[in-house]
């Protein structure tokens, strides 16, 4: 079961400076933002469906802050004190479309590319969170949320002044460095202490 119900699904692209480099690029002077459709939300040991128009679909493993309280133009005291919670999220993309399309909408916003749980977990410290993802058992992704180039209360306040933050809304945060190719039967797991393990299955469509 899909523990929320967003309104919408923001991403933030580059946060961390280690990924932002292994892709080529800069860390941006403002957060770069994108939507993926509530459409793409996955449940818990849901399987990820690898789409036949792409040739490299990746594993983005993200730290999810879900939304308390409705905030618009927040400080950052008041975004933080927002928060209703923490989850773990999977932001699947497909490379190949992405670096194609100049933007990011179909490459993210694929069904199943957003994977999300195993709950969402109030009450804990952004500054303490870890992030870790395994895929086939294998550590591929390592980071802290204090790694990351704007923070959590920035990034709530940022998205609030330019758009109403509504109970429920989901913000994907960025990713770490060492994103990989997910290939047909693996098993990717996000997990952050103290939320628990996002597991979930790997398929090719074609098999599907």
């Amino acid at each position: 079961m899909i523990p929320l119900k967003p309104s919408k699904i923001i991403g933030i692209g580059r946060n961390y400076p280690a990924h932002a480099r292994e892709l080529g690029n800069e860390v941006p002077p403002e957060p770069v933002i994108f939507f993926k459709p509530p459409t793409a939300l996955l449940e818990p040991g849901g399987t990820i469906l690898l789409p036949r128009v792409s040739r490299r679909v990746e594993f983005e493993a993200e730290i999810g802050v879900v939304i308390g309280r409705r905030l618009r133009h927040a400080g950052e005291d008041e975004a933080e004190r927002g928060i209703g919670g923490f989850t773990c999220v999977n932001d699947v993309t497909c490379r190949d479309l992405q670096k194609l399309d100049g933007q990011w909408s179909r490459a993210k916003g694929f069904d199943t590319f957003c994977p999300v749980g195993p709950r969402v977990v109030p009450g804990l410290d952004w500054r303490t969170l870890e992030l870790r993802c395994r895929v086939n058992g294998t550590e591929r992704q390592y980071a802290r949320a204090t790694d990351m180039h704007f923070s959590i209360p920035f990034l709530v306040s940022f998205l609030s002044g330019i758009m109403t933050l509504e109970p429920g809304d989901l913000i994907a945060t960025g990713t770490p460095a060492g994103t990989g190719p997910l290939r047909d039967g693996d098993v990717v797991e996000i997990e952050i202490p103290g939320v628990g393990v996002l597991s979930n299955p790997v398929r090719s469509e074609d098999g599907a």
